[in-house]
């Protein structure tokens, strides 16, 4: 329970402990009043005796400018040595992520041997007429000639299967019948099977694994707006190699990851990340594929791939469960019945997802809906087969009968008689090489045979690289491959061809099992180096923040002091020297951290280049590591912090550690991490209710009241807020998503669309009670709040309205093309607004004040000064609702609400810790962090790659543009966590004056308190990840919210510089134009 305050008026009880609490806060307040006493003195003692001499107004007046313009360049000077300790302190972050990461998040060596088709890796079993060549085969008899491959993005595997009940068939079943219904009909020429992708289910990763036939990376995600070339051995490279002509249609990331393999007059790419167009993909291919069937282009081409995006941008825009889904879905099904009419015999058609999706259309994690895709192949002559009868059904799940979707890198390498890629560890599909009896077993032995020899060869190249040591117990691949390889014999006729095929199956399904573990090899060293550079980082934070007794400039607002040393500076004196130390000390800190960087960087650096070793990141490390020890010196050297000062003393400071370590510990668990947005409701209304006690205590009825208020409506607010949810995999059936319209949608309901109309309403009046509440309504802030923030916040709705009617054909009047037009148009009207007039009007703005001049009689006239009271904090205010209404526009219809009322939420914060008199205290910036976590959740994100956003990219642009479209995305995915943070100064500016010492420093300490939140968080999320490194749920819960929490420690870094703190600095310095600097 929070501590009641002193009591004012009636005589207490005077025990040992209040005696001896009584006498602290005399002996602090008697040191206060030295202080003074002393700047008075030395006023006194500079000004001696003289005769009176009559005032000299422009003298004074120029003395008064010059000590104005001074405090200003000290004022710049302590902004910039802030900054660059900011800026220090980022470094570090950086390292000790970069550190942990590279050991922690999967890494393969990428081998640079190629396959040769004249060198198998092993002897052929089988003999046929042109072997070793292109035109017979060159490790298997070769089947297909040409081969066109479609690529149909996120084509999930039960969007191919029948539903014959009505009443259980979602929307988009049975619009893609025509897979299963030729495979059904005619088994020996198509064949249709679960396609199962290895995750991350991003496309660049999926594209990598089906040409290689290798695993992925974590590290590739980072790369998904562009990709890089793929250099390791391929089956395109293979193609070209063997000198096939290669055309692509479609997704242009596949330009990127293989350029100048493509016939250049006949390839035609399209941009792949414009999710609102569904069609213009899609048609392009349709438009140019079909030509090349025909007669006229026989001879241009030998492998056609053609990659259509618009089932995959229907899911990202509307989710499957939307007509446009199953529009796109039947528009498919139509083509592959035309393209399967126009292969020729001697061409081998495949149709196959890159990966599926989830119920809202997205796609990135490992989720059944995310990995399960469709493969289908097919042939016009007989082909394929089928080794059991019951295998000729398509199976009804993905779990029956799936292959991986490496394995089609091996299949199509056989069926086109060219080399298996070298770096390849899928296996050949069964039915391509059955035979139409089902009874090859020589044929599925040999292809078999090469497939394995091939992985056989690349896991000894690998492991020989990475100086690995074999193990040949029995049952490893070592032992299975030997035992298969003794069971073949070249060349014979007569051989237990079923046993053989048996055997290599075996060593395939083992050895890729190895290989996966193999992959999951952790650096343990770099891990534990990254974890000690984040923890450094954190105890430099807490030392940083950390306050002594009589460190009370953060609440000194003295009129006689200040006149005092404004005395002493006009005479030529500093009292600075004296009561004024906490100027001083970023600029220490930021100086020590430099020299031990340079220090230690230097020696690293000598020491590894003269053992001539590659282990630059050690030295990074130790640079890292002793830079921070020398800052961690400065601050416990003599007359500086102490470890004591870390310990709390109050109710609020123990609050603020119960929130920091609570979550940090409860990220050991999975079930903790998976309900993190319920927890986060929980401490949020922990806070509300003991702001409510601790208002209850305070000595008048006013500030009871209104103390009562601010904490039940902020609990009220936290309650509000949480029906805006979407839920992910893990929480179901516990948890009902009302963030878009269903759970198998990723648009907003038609009810929804109120809300951003509500927030045009209502959030604008909000913020001119609280200003008004201070007297503080006055300048810029009526013209702007009343009509400009209200009108941005108007076009943010109209525009929600008009997604609306697009998603829904309301207007049909109206083209895609125009409605698409007024989108981006109105888009960019609300962010020109916010952001651009937004941050011009900020910048140039006077402090919102207005001067009333009233005469009581002709003599003497009174000056009144509105809003004098709150200068700085309705100054500032203006930033942070700038930032909010671009984030509204960003975000949906619900995220909207959700932003708008953490808007309200951070105003009613701020008068919490005004009227329990805690605004100095830790729990104010620890609060807002809690608060801009819990919103993360509450604008539609998880800690889950597929709750990205990506269409958001799109809302203020036609297509991907650099560097704006991934700072779109950042802005809308993590929101919550950029509005606490723009808003934090707010806390600690609002209702100061003109008046109010070290502003900067003030505000620099509560970021510092802001920051070391999140950092302790990311701290927790890297150690427990690391620590379950071999946790089942590593890979879809711990290890995603690690990258979350590393990724919100790097924006509020970056927000907090370049947006807070220099926001903060232009709001001292209009202030201080117009009132003089305070210090």
């Amino acid at each position: 329970m929070p501590p009641p305050p002193a009591p004012r008026r009636s005589k207490p009880d005077v025990t040992t402990s209040e005696y001896k609490k009584i006498a602290g806060e005399w002996a602090k307040a008697k040191k206060i009043k030295d202080a003074k006493d002393v700047v008075k003195k030395r006023a006194t003692s500079v000004m001696p005796a003289t005769p009176f001499k009559p005032p000299n107004p422009p003298a004074d007046e120029a003395q008064r400018a010059a000590v104005e313009r001074r405090r200003k360049s000290t004022f710049d000077s302590r902004c910039i040595w802030t900054v660059g300790f900011w800026i220090w302190l980022l470094c570090m972050h950086v390292i000790g992520i970069f550190l942990f990461t590279s050991g922690f998040l999967l890494t393969r060596l990428v081998l640079d041997e190629r396959s040769e088709c004249a060198l198998p890796p092993i002897e052929p079993l089988l003999e046929w007429e042109g072997s070793g060549t292109v035109e017979g085969g060159c490790w298997h008899p070769k089947t297909f000639n040409k081969a066109v491959i479609v690529v149909i993005d996120a084509l999930r595997y039960d969007f191919t299967i029948p539903v014959d009940d009505e009443s259980k068939a979602e929307i988009y079943h049975n619009a893609f019948p025509f897979l299963y219904e030729s495979a059904v009909q005619s088994p020996h020429n198509a064949l249709l099977l679960p396609f199962i992708a290895d995750p991350p289910t991003s496309t660049l990763q999926r594209l990598k694994g089906l040409t290689t036939g290798t695993l992925p990376t974590f590290i590739d995600v980072g790369s998904s707006f562009s990709g890089t070339a793929i250099e390791e051995d391929n089956i395109l490279m293979q193609l070209r190699e063997q000198g096939k002509r290669i055309v692509h249609l479609g997704d242009d990331t596949w330009v990127s990851l293989f350029p100048d393999y493509f016939q250049p007059n006949i390839s035609k790419a399209y941009d792949s990340f414009n999710v609102w167009d569904l069609h213009t993909v899609d048609n392009g291919v349709l438009e140019h594929i079909f030509p090349l069937m025909g007669p006229e282009h026989n001879g241009k081409w030998d492998v056609t791939i053609g990659h259509l995006l618009g089932v995959d941008h229907a899911g990202h825009r509307y989710g499957p469960n939307h007509p446009a889904m199953t529009a796109k879905l039947q528009q498919m099904d139509d083509f592959i019945r035309r393209l399967s009419d126009s292969v020729d015999e001697d061409t081998l058609l495949v149709v196959m997802g890159d990966h599926g999706m989830d119920g809202k259309g997205d796609h990135g994690g490992e989720s059944d809906d995310e990995v399960e895709a469709a493969l289908w192949m097919y042939s016009k002559r007989p082909v394929f087969g089928r080794t059991k009868a019951d295998f000729v059904t398509p199976p009804a799940t993905a779990k029956i009968r799936p292959v991986n979707q490496i394995d089609l890198v091996p299949t199509l390498a056989l069926l086109l008689g060219i080399p298996i890629p070298y770096n390849n560890l899928g296996r050949p599909i069964e039915e391509a090489f059955a035979g139409i009896k089902g009874d090859a077993w020589d044929h599925l032995a040999a292809a078999s045979s090469v497939a394995s020899a091939g992985i056989n060869r690349y896991q000894a190249s690998y492991f020989k690289a990475r100086g690995i040591q074999q193990s040949f117990a029995p049952g490893t691949p070592a032992a299975l491959w030997k035992d298969a390889k003794d069971m073949a014999k070249p060349g014979a006729k007569t051989q237990d061809w079923t046993s053989l095929y048996g055997a290599f199956t075996a060593y395939q399904v083992e050895t890729l099992k190895i290989c996966k573990d193999l992959w999951a090899r952790f650096n343990v060293p770099n891990m534990i180096l990254g974890i000690v550079v984040m923890a450094l980082g954190v105890v430099v934070l807490l030392l940083y923040v950390s306050r002594d007794e009589d460190e009370d400039f953060a609440v000194l607002d003295d009129m006689e002091l200040d006149l005092a040393e404004k005395t002493l500076e006009l005479q030529g004196a500093s009292a600075d020297a004296e009561v004024a130390s906490y100027k001083t000390l970023t600029k220490t800190l930021a100086k020590s951290g430099l020299v031990g960087a340079l220090g230690v960087g230097f020696v690293s650096s000598v020491a590894v280049a003269l053992i001539d070793s590659d282990e630059w990141l050690r030295a990074v490390a130790a640079t890292a590591i002793g830079s921070m020890v020398a800052v961690t010196i400065s601050l416990l050297g003599p007359g500086a912090k102490s470890v004591l000062n870390l310990v709390p003393n109050n109710f609020w400071g123990w609050l603020s550690v119960i929130f920091t370590a609570s979550q940090s510990i409860g990220f050991a668990a999975n079930s903790y991490t998976i309900w993190e947005d319920s927890i986060s409701l929980f401490f949020l209304t922990t806070f509300g209710i003991a702001s409510a006690v601790a208002a209850l205590r305070r000595p008048t009825f006013r500030e009871r009241a209104m103390g009562l208020y601010h904490a039940l409506l902020f609990a009220v607010l936290s309650r509000v807020v949480s029906f805006s949810k979407l839920c992910r995999e893990e929480q179901m059936p516990y948890c009902e998503s009302t963030y878009y319209a269903s759970a198998n949608s990723s648009t907003s309901a038609p009810w929804q669309l109120v809300v951003p109309f509500v927030v045009f309403l209502v959030l604008p009046s909000v913020i001119k009670s609280y200003m008004q509440a201070t007297r503080s309504h006055e300048g810029l802030a009526p013209m702007w709040i009343d009509f400009a923030f209200r009108g941005a916040l108007f076009l943010s709705a109209a525009y929600w309205a008009l997604d609306a009617a697009s998603n829904a054909g309301w207007l049909t009047s109206l083209t895609e093309t125009t409605f698409k037009t007024i989108h981006v148009s109105v888009a960019q009207s609300v962010l020109a607004l916010a952001l651009v007039a937004g941050s011009t009007a900020f910048i140039w703005a006077p402090p919102c004040v207005s001067i009333i001049t009233s005469s009581a009689n002709r003599r003497t006239a009174q000056v009144t000064v509105l809003g004098y009271g709150n200068a700085n904090g309705a100054r500032y205010i203006l930033l942070p609702i700038n930032i909010a209404c671009a984030c509204i526009l960003l975000s949906k219809p619900m995220g909207s609400g959700a932003i708008a009322i953490m808007v309200w939420q951070v105003l009613a914060l701020a008068e919490i810790l005004d009227v329990n008199g805690i605004a100095a205290e830790t729990i104010g910036p620890v609060t807002l962090a809690v608060l801009g976590n819990y919103h993360y959740f509450k604008t539609g994100h998880q800690a889950v790659l597929s709750s990205i956003q990506w269409d958001s990219a799109f809302i203020p642009l036609f297509t991907i543009r650099y560097p704006w479209s991934p700072i779109i995305v950042a802005l809308n995915h993590f929101a919550g966590q950029i509005v606490a943070c723009v808003a934090l100064p707010l806390l600690v500016l609002w209702k100061t004056s003109p008046r109010r010492k070290g502003v900067l420093e003030t505000v620099s300490r509560a970021l510092g308190i802001f920051i070391a939140y999140y950092a302790v968080e990311s701290l927790a999320t890297m150690a427990w990840a690391g620590h379950l490194r071999r946790h089942l749920m590593l890979y879809r819960v711990f290890s995603p919210r690690y990258m979350m929490a590393a990724a919100v420690l790097l924006i509020v870094d970056l927000v907090g510089i370049f947006v807070a703190l220099l926001g903060v600095r232009t709001t001292v310095l209009a202030i201080g134009d117009v009132f003089g600097y305070a210090d």
